[in-house]
């Protein structure tokens, strides 16, 4: 009976608990790695995508035509003629597309510009007319709507000659505004030059 106790005594018991519960724990593991495999995937009946792009912001830009010729009269009576097409073409692409155009000119001179060589702007008379062409929304208002609307150009203060207001995105206007130029009675002959200035913000 003694030997018997001195056996179990001596038996490794402590070792024997640590690999069976090493054992366990690899038996737990191997049965959760294959119940993950098993598990069925989830359901994905649809699938989103965020999609984007962009629309450019361009330019607010005027153009008009290079030269211009009214014809010819004699000192003390009027000269008319049309400067051609003005064009504004607003692609700011804007949440307010308003604009407004605006005139400006120097005085008419030849030979050495003396008084009597000399047709002062303010003697020169604008009238823009309708548009002749649009696009876009908003409103389009000539700022001489006919001749007898017309005013005085000025080389310092600037002369409205057309507007948009409100509307929205790119947009654009043309007109061919007329001047009339009022020769005085005491001007020398000759070809008299000068410029016609369009600028638009």
């Amino acid at each position: 009976m003694a030997a018997l106790d001195q056996t179990i005594t001596a038996f490794p018991w402590g070792l024997i608990i640590m690999r069976f519960t090493k054992i366990l724990i690899i038996a737990a593991a191997s049965a959760a790695a294959v119940g993950l495999a098993a598990a069925p995937a989830a359901a994905a009946p649809s699938a989103d995508t965020d999609v984007t792009f962009t629309v450019n912001a361009g330019t607010l830009d005027i153009t008009a035509q290079p030269t211009a010729s009214l014809g010819s009269g004699t000192p003390g009576t009027t000269i008319t003629g049309q400067l051609g097409t003005v064009t504004v073409t607003d692609s700011r692409a804007s949440a307010d597309a308003s604009w407004a155009a605006t005139v400006t000119s120097t005085d008419f001179t030849t030979g050495t510009a003396t008084a009597s060589e000399t047709v002062l702007a303010s003697q020169v008379s604008y009238w823009s007319g309708p548009a002749t062409a649009t696009t876009g929304n908003g409103t389009f208002t000539p700022g001489q709507a006919n001749q007898a609307a017309e005013q005085p150009l000025d080389n310092a203060t600037p002369l409205t000659a057309f507007t948009h207001l409100l509307g929205t995105g790119n947009n654009s206007a043309s007109w061919n505004p007329t001047l009339d130029v009022h020769v005085p009675l005491a001007n020398e002959s000759g070809v008299y030059t000068g410029t016609v200035t369009h600028s638009v913000a």
